[in-house]
């Protein structure tokens, strides 16, 4: 695939995700061939001023054809979707927006013979029959959230519209997402960014989770280099399409806490696990991700110290 021929449209691009996703696209592709969309409203920053913006429902089907139509898209990342935790408390929104929303951008993508669809899936697919060391690649898919059962039906949709019509769909499970540019949205692993912002303006943190919650977690410039990475990926090195595991660094609270306190020797993190717990239990600790490193050559660059530095820095200057 060529760097300057594909129009591409970013779904949920105001999202954690997808607002650096955006960014990252523009600067590959050119800033006037990647169209974010929302149904938030942008009134400033980057995203806003770096290129064009459209106002889209992914409910809305016939405005996203009309998005589409208007801007000769022929690439969708579609990044809109409700999150594990806002999912549990809004249920049927979340099946509809996760389910219905990609359902629409796969019915526009294959009637108009797009080039290629990314679908994010999530380790919400994973449920407690899942081992709780390496999951598999292939496993028992049993979740225990709302997110995760759309994200497990995505999954199929997505596959089955690669084997029935011919669409290159692909998607990556995701870990939990540190991002230094984006408050957290939302999801179960969110304490692994909302921490910093304690640490760093209050000096201490009240985490929703155990001190030994161990998850599986990659820190945001990976996250961006794997997705554009499998778009990219030659297509008949892919066995997997729209579900390869990935991986990037798994860490308890506690641990991320510690290094946090190796920089900030008077932060302190205490915790009082909520019914968010439930729900991170239900993950593995580890991924085994060995198929999208197989298939299209993934490899991370954070390890937990690279990422908390990292993190640290950027909020630090930001409040300057």
């Amino acid at each position: 695939m060529t760097k300057t021929m594909s129009r591409i449209l970013v779904t949920g691009a105001a999202g954690q995700i997808g607002s650096e996703l955006t960014l990252a696209l523009r600067e590959r592709y050119g800033s006037q061939a990647v169209v974010a969309s929302d149904m938030r409203a942008l009134t400033s920053g980057r995203l806003q001023e770096s290129g064009p913006f459209e106002m889209l429902d992914v409910l809305d089907r016939e405005g996203i054809e009309k998005v589409v139509d208007r801007h000769k898209i022929d690439i969708i990342y579609h990044m809109a979707a409700i999150l594990s935790a806002v999912g549990e408390e809004k249920p049927q929104s979340a099946w509809s927006v996760n389910i219905d929303g990609l359902r629409n951008i796969l019915e526009i993508a294959r009637l108009r013979q797009l080039k290629q669809v990314f679908s994010p899936s999530s380790i919400a697919v994973f449920g407690p029959e899942t081992p709780r060391a390496c999951a598999p690649q292939e496993t028992v898919l049993r979740p225990t959230t709302i997110y995760g059962v759309s994200k497990v039906a995505g999954e199929l949709l997505g596959n089955y519209y690669v084997q029935r019509f011919g669409l290159d769909v692909r998607g990556l499970r995701y870990p939990g997402i540190v991002s230094s540019e984006t408050a957290p949205g939302g999801g179960t692993t969110d304490y692994a960014v909302a921490i910093f912002y304690g640490a760093i303006e209050e000096k201490r943190y009240t985490c929703f989770v155990r001190e030994d919650t161990t998850l599986p977690m990659m820190y945001m410039p990976d996250c961006i280099k794997a997705t554009i990475d499998l778009m990219e990926a030659d297509p008949a090195r892919l066995i997997h399409h729209c579900d390869f595991n990935l991986a990037g660094m798994s860490f308890s609270a506690g641990e991320l806490a510690g290094q946090i306190k190796e920089q900030i020797p008077e932060f302190s993190c205490t915790y009082a696990p909520d019914w968010r717990q439930e729900i991170a239990d239900s993950w593995p600790q580890t991924i085994d991700d060995r198929a999208a490193r197989e298939e299209w050559g993934w490899k991370p660059s954070y390890d937990l110290q690279s990422m908390v530095s990292d993190m640290l820095t950027r909020l630090r200057e930001r409040r300057r």
